[in-house]
């Protein structure tokens, strides 16, 4: 489960990545603007009807809300479709060889990375490179994960496809 503070903040990075103010995202959901802005502060805790509203305006998956929030728990046992395109066995063996946390979290950076990239592609006039963004609104970043993303967006890893 994740605390509030942590949630808001997941919250807030995606609301602003794609870009939409609070008032855009409470007119798609219904929810009040400042009750949002509470979400986001960490003053508040949504509840799973809160979520559900808010999840598809923010690009999410209910059922990935309600697990970050700790309202539902994740099923190892799901039978998960498969992908159309193989896991990169180095990648497996890696990922396979972390916790399960750890795991998720890279799942997250990577649907992280994802929305900025979508959010670069949708917002116009937005003429700042990837890396200077995080730059700006996150200092803390590492230079190397700045770099090495930005160079997977810029050359993303050509797909093989068997035939």
């Amino acid at each position: 489960m994740t605390d509030r503070n942590e949630l808001g903040k997941i919250l807030k990075q995606r609301r602003v990545m794609i870009p939409m103010t609070l008032m855009e995202l409470s007119s798609a959901t219904g929810v009040s603007g400042s009750h949002l802005g509470r979400i986001e502060n960490g003053e508040r805790f949504p509840s799973g009807h809160i979520l559900r509203k808010i999840a598809k305006p923010l690009g999410f998956e209910e059922d990935e809300l309600l697990i970050l929030a700790g309202f539902k728990s994740p099923n190892p046992a799901e039978k998960v479709e498969a992908p159309s395109s193989k896991v990169d066995p180095y990648v497996a063996k890696i990922l396979s060889k972390e916790p399960m946390e750890t795991q998720r979290a890279v799942v997250a950076m990577l649907t992280f990375i994802k929305s900025v990239a979508v959010a670069r592609s949708i917002r116009s006039g937005y003429n700042i490179g990837f890396a200077e963004y995080v730059r700006r609104n996150y200092p803390e970043a590492d230079e190397d994960i700045i770099t090495m993303i930005q160079d997977l967006l810029e050359h993303p890893p050509k797909r093989v496809t068997s035939e």
